[in-house]
């Protein structure tokens, strides 16, 4: 039987010194972020229960997930996203709660797609969740607490809006199997022009196929609305568009100058999620999204607690990956000092170690026998000093 104890699983890697400093660091810049506009941090189970995940519009492929058994034989899964618990949560313990509700994490999620190359199975994400308002000015805080994360960066990026609701409105007139529908989406999702043709090809031609194949392309700016309008002359449509476009343009001040917003009408991932308006960001280098969210206002209804939500998570990993391709990672924070005990002086070093360090300084204690490997120790770590005690103490640089 071969042996895997040199090795991490597939989809997991160890991270070093200056890679965690990165992922450290952007993550404490998006919970300061957070904080500061009045969220408070949540923290879930890394274990869940299956069922958590597996009702209507929480479904998660059980393919996708890390599943074990507790004591009694139930089914657990690792946590593959934060939002279902936060609903969870939010049903039961904080039910009673004035609403809105302004939570925010920073965790890891797992799932597993074995057909994807250099994938990862663990992802740290760090999200908000604002409950129990369906303002438009609840869209914008989150869409405005979005761009200032993505701006955080130090990057190019862009915000991409759509609306679900045209996707919906428009595949509902579409006398289709479930099945059809999603394959549908997934075409329109992947923008697979050639597939989505021929498939819809297969309901004859109509307003209605028409409008769904050229969804993907109805991207860009202001005129994205005007195309949509002459596209899809439905009442329900032009109402979800006007929305859209209202946002669009609010959104579009928010927005400083290191990043864009766009219109995606073909952003239609999770219909049964998602309820209204979806967001997406991206950082320049980088072709998958760092950011995703959306407006998801039936979701914990399942949970039984009826009330609006929308938030979205960014994903710390592929943020860190994009700074430690584009600049070089920062150094790990080298000792100030390094504090050498003579024997039967190791208690009177320590407190002087400490002393040192209230003063602000990184400080390392010696683990050598003799001063000598103690400098060679300093040199090789580019340590300045050595702080030699023997019943007195003494400085010695290096």
């Amino acid at each position: 039987m071969k042996n895997y104890d040199l090795i991490t699983p597939e989809g997991t890697k160890d991270l070093l010194f200056g890679e965690c400093i990165v992922r450290r660091n952007i993550e404490n810049t998006l919970m300061g972020l957070f904080r500061s506009s009045g969220y408070s941090e949540t923290i879930t189970p890394g274990l869940e229960f299956f069922d958590v995940f597996n009702l209507n519009s929480r479904y998660f492929p059980q393919e996708n997930l890390y599943k074990l058994t507790d004591s009694k034989g139930r089914l657990l899964v690792m946590r593959p996203d934060t939002t279902m618990p936060i609903a969870r949560i939010v049903a039961t313990r904080l039910r009673d709660a004035v609403l809105p509700l302004k939570l925010c994490y920073a965790q890891a999620v797992y799932t597993t797609e074995p057909s994807l190359k250099g994938r990862s199975d663990e992802v740290v994400q760090a999200g908000i969740e604002l409950i129990g308002s369906q303002l438009k000015m609840a869209d914008l805080e989150v869409i405005s607490t979005a761009v200032d994360s993505l701006s955080s960066f130090g990057m190019e990026f862009s915000l991409e809006l759509g609306h679900i609701g045209i996707f919906k409105e428009l595949v509902s007139k579409l006398d289709a199997s479930e099945k059809d529908k999603e394959n549908i989406r997934k075409l329109i999702e992947n923008k697979n022009f050639p597939a989505l043709n021929d498939l819809l090809d297969s309901f004859g031609n109509s307003p209605v196929t028409n409008a769904l194949k050229k969804l993907p392309a109805l991207f860009g700016g202001e005129e994205v609305f005007e195309k949509a309008e002459e596209l899809m002359p439905d009442d329900n449509i032009k109402r979800i568009l006007d929305e859209l476009r209202n946002i669009y343009a609010d959104a579009s001040e928010l927005c400083g100058g290191d990043g864009t917003i766009t219109v995606d009408l073909g952003l239609v991932n999770k219909t049964d999620y998602y309820t209204g308006l979806i967001i997406k960001g991206y950082l320049q280098g980088h072709g998958e999204e760092v950011l995703s969210g959306g407006r998801y206002d039936k979701l914990i209804s399942e949970f039984g607690y009826d009330v609006p939500a929308i938030g979205f998570a960014v994903n710390i990993n592929a943020v860190a990956k994009l700074m430690e391709k584009s600049d070089v990672l920062p150094a790990e924070p080298k000792a100030d000092v390094i504090v050498y005990a003579e024997e039967g002086c190791e208690v009177a070093a320590l407190k002087a170690a400490k002393e040192l360090r209230e003063q602000g300084l990184i400080v390392e204690n010696a683990l050598f026998d003799d001063l000598e490997s103690v400098r060679e120790y300093a040199m090789e770590k580019k340590i300045a000093k050595v702080v030699v005690i023997d019943g007195e103490s003494k400085e010695v640089n290096i």
